[in-house]
């Protein structure tokens, strides 16, 4: 399999300074800042990046699921919401909510749920994840 790549660069201290990450490939880059990380100023942030790894990872999984039993989404949509919060530790990522909607032909939502939390013990980055914070997953058809 082959080795993924992503790069950051700050310059300047930690509260006036400004940085960018890119993916390897380049199909993701952003400006981060103190102010983007730790306030509500513009740009991206690490914790907004796990969770849209989190998400894709998730989503991806999920339909592979749904499909391997026959039942291929339409769509499946997923939501990370992760939690920044200050410990004893210090800033710690200490949980993930996630939120899923399918659109799943001929499924209910009790199936549906189960797979949803299938795909959330068995996704590479719920694996990676689940070690160091809590994971919440709420599942809904369209």
């Amino acid at each position: 399999m082959p080795i993924r790549t992503a790069s950051a660069r700050w310059q300047g201290n930690l509260t006036d300074g400004s940085g960018t990450v890119r993916t390897g490939k380049g199909g993701l880059e952003g400006n981060y800042s103190f102010k983007s990380r730790f306030e509500e100023g513009e740009g991206t942030n690490p914790e907004e990046l796990i969770g849209a790894a989190h998400a894709g990872c998730f989503s991806m999984a999920l339909s592979k699921a749904l499909a391997d039993a026959g039942s291929p989404p339409t769509s499946v949509e997923t939501t990370a919401r992760v939690h920044f919060d200050k410990t004893d530790a210090g800033m710690t990522v200490t949980r993930i909510d996630l939120e899923t909607v399918g659109d799943v032909p001929g499924l209910d939502e009790a199936e549906f749920g189960r797979f949803a939390e299938g795909a959330k013990a068995n996704c590479p980055i719920s694996r990676l994840l689940s070690a160091a914070a809590e994971i919440t997953l709420t599942a809904r058809l369209s």
